[in-house]
């Protein structure tokens, strides 16, 4: 059985959570893509906080997202959006589930890249399914063909979310459990391994091909 990260049958993260010191993780993809059901057991693993950046939107608005589109348009809500990504930048061990558009703004990415950016990529087959199981209502797929719709958005967003310090493929079936666990997996490649110093002093070839120890 695959262990599934936050039981106590899990494997310990204890080593990475310390290799990230803190730095918060930012999961983007397309609507569906399941960014805050991966979100809350990739938290719980590392000891960090969740947050789901639509819901903390709409705490802050005092609105549905939904409402927020009718009365100030998508410029209204994207303006809200980085507000909040701006608070969250403040704060430290958090993993942020973004809304679909949030790699639209370049500010948003300045914010995000004090962090780390995890792109949760799906297929549109796999994304329909799933929103069409959701009853959340999606203004920016309110149109006489979403799949239509969705498949114009992801060929917009695909650039941008290849930016990602990493990019996560989903498999059909595959648990947000085990997906979390996959990512926890794939999360030391995105750091730099430091060099090695060098095992001997540096030489120095002159004008004429001698070695000296001097740059005089």
């Amino acid at each position: 059985m695959t262990p599934t990260p936050g039981r106590p049958d899990a494997p310990s993260h204890g080593d990475l959570a310390r290799r990230l010191q803190g730095i918060n993780l930012y999961l983007v993809g397309m609507m569906g893509a399941g960014k805050s059901a991966v979100g809350r057991p990739l938290a719980e693993a590392l000891g960090y906080r969740f947050f789901d950046a639509d819901t903390l939107l709409e705490q802050v608005a005092g609105r549905s997202i939904p409402e927020i589109f009718a009365s100030d348009g998508e410029e209204g809500f994207r303006t809200l959006e980085t507000m909040v990504l701006n608070q969250l930048a403040g704060w430290h061990s958090l993993v942020v589930a973004t809304g679909g558009g949030v790699v639209t703004r370049p500010e948003n990415w300045g914010h995000m890249r004090q962090g780390a950016v995890v792109w949760l990529d799906a297929g549109e087959p796999l994304l329909l399914r799933r929103l069409q199981a959701d009853p959340t209502p999606r203004p920016l797929l309110a149109s006489p063909d979403p799949a239509g719709r969705l498949a114009e958005l992801l060929n917009q967003r695909r650039p941008l979310y290849a930016q990602a310090d990493l990019r996560l493929e989903q498999r059909e079936g595959e648990s947000p459990g085990a997906v979390a666990l996959r990512l926890l997996e794939a999360l030391p490649g995105i750091f730099r391994e430091p060099e090695a110093p060098p095992q001997a002093a540096a030489a120095l070839v002159d004008g004429e091909g001698r070695i000296t120890q001097s740059l005089n």
